[in-house]
């Protein structure tokens, strides 16, 4: 199972749902990936792929300071699972890959 690609996230929190965009890539056969949301990139750590399960870590400063860890199983183009900051109730995570746009022909 692949999770290379981007991704269009939404998080179902307690203080309303977050949209965000996540891009993962290979380089030298290492997962890496980035963030996109409430105006902020940011990195991606501690990525694991294994099987259907992907885990992450990312801090955010918006709309609040948390270090969020997620975990999420993928099925072809999507995603579900949950992201956890601390102590606070796990959030439904969903997302859906971004179709490749196909190739023009010449």
């Amino acid at each position: 199972m692949a999770a290379e690609g981007v991704w269009d996230l939404s998080v179902s929190t307690p203080i309303g749902t977050i949209e965000a965009v996540v891009e993962f890539a290979r380089q030298d056969g290492v997962l890496t990936g980035t963030a996109l949301g409430a105006g902020e990139r940011v990195a991606l750590r501690d990525l694991r792929l294994e099987g259907g399960l992907l885990t992450w870590k990312q801090a955010v400063t918006r709309p609040l300071r948390l270090d969020l860890a997620f975990t999420v199983t993928l099925d072809g183009s999507t995603l579900t699972g949950t992201s956890r900051a601390g102590r606070l109730p796990a959030s439904k995570v969903t997302g859906r890959r971004r179709a490749v746009p196909a190739a023009a022909s010449h």
